[in-house]
């Protein structure tokens, strides 16, 4: 008999991956944690039933939400990443030898430990280089007590409930404003625009941010084993303008070799389909 992993997308629409094996099963303080091993998709890990990521497309995600502002800001040396307990945002992050503080803030450590044990392709030795600061605590409350600390801040967060809830509100991203230098930036998960329920969550989050930040763009990846595959990020900033100040030459120069980001797909990231500029254009200003 077959083993299959299924997660609703909508009451009517779900996502089914057969399964070799169950890896891990838990339950932590504050959610259920899986990990699963598939033919198609590898190791998998999901949080009370939800998909946080696949071993063969978790790069999609973890090179859109950290290069893209790489990319953007001239000299990013202090950064604070809220969630991420699987590790890709760190390992992405850690190939920028300009870097030279890490703060993780992550409410689950079982959820780190877990992805040590079962996902070293995201939770691996990155996590213990010296840079990276792991705090076991909230989001929110950490974030509360910064002010003018770090030039990007990447907000990695789960679904817009449960342990994530508070992660998708103004006085959260009031207070990233508050933590950000003068010239920081904000990047954060935007939710998918796509199944009616995900596109009310993604206008709620925009708006929240709009009102927070003078400049708030919207934009895009594929990323298959999320709701419909299709996948907005937002990107938030006191002054960098995520398409006028891209550098290319510079996020060349650095040499990395990426599976998934380019300058050239940044560019193009940001020119989103009329359906979501139509769902945005009541809460983002004048591109």
């Amino acid at each position: 008999m077959d083993l299959w992993f299924s997660e609703h997308h909508t009451p009517n629409v779900k996502l089914s991956i057969r399964v070799d094996r169950q890896l891990y099963a838990g339950q932590s303080e504050f959610q259920r944690i899986d990990v699963f091993e598939s033919p198609e998709f590898g190791r998998f890990l999901t949080l009370d039933g939800y998909m946080m990521l696949t071993e063969k497309d978790e790069f999609i995600y973890h090179e859109m939400i950290v290069h893209v502002p790489m990319a953007v800001h001239p000299n990013i040396k202090k950064v604070l990443v809220i969630g991420a307990g699987d590790g890709g945002v760190i390992r992405e992050l850690t190939r920028y030898n300009h870097i030279e503080h890490i703060d993780m803030v992550e409410i689950d450590p079982d959820v780190v430990e877990v992805c040590r044990a079962y996902l070293p392709k995201t939770a691996g030795p990155w996590l213990d280089d010296p840079r990276v600061h792991i705090h076991y605590e909230d989001g929110l409350k950490f974030v509360r007590t910064c002010e003018d600390a770090y030039d990007l801040i990447i907000v990695d967060s789960t679904d817009p409930f449960g342990p994530g809830e508070g992660l998708f509100t103004r006085e959260f991203y009031g207070n990233c404003y508050k933590a950000l230098h003068e010239d920081g930036i904000m990047v954060n998960q935007h939710e998918s625009p796509f199944y009616d329920e995900d596109a009310i969550a993604c206008q709620r989050a925009h708006k929240r941010i709009v009102e927070s930040f003078p400049i708030s763009r919207v934009y895009q990846a594929h990323i298959p084993t999320y709701p419909s595959g299709h996948w907005l990020f937002g990107f938030a900033s006191k002054k960098y303008h995520p398409l006028k100040n891209l550098d290319e030459a510079r996020w060349n120069g650095y040499g990395l070799s990426c599976k998934y980001y380019t300058t050239t797909l940044h560019k193009g990231a940001f020119y989103i389909p009329a359906y979501v500029e139509e769902l945005l254009k009541d809460v983002e200003s004048e591109r």
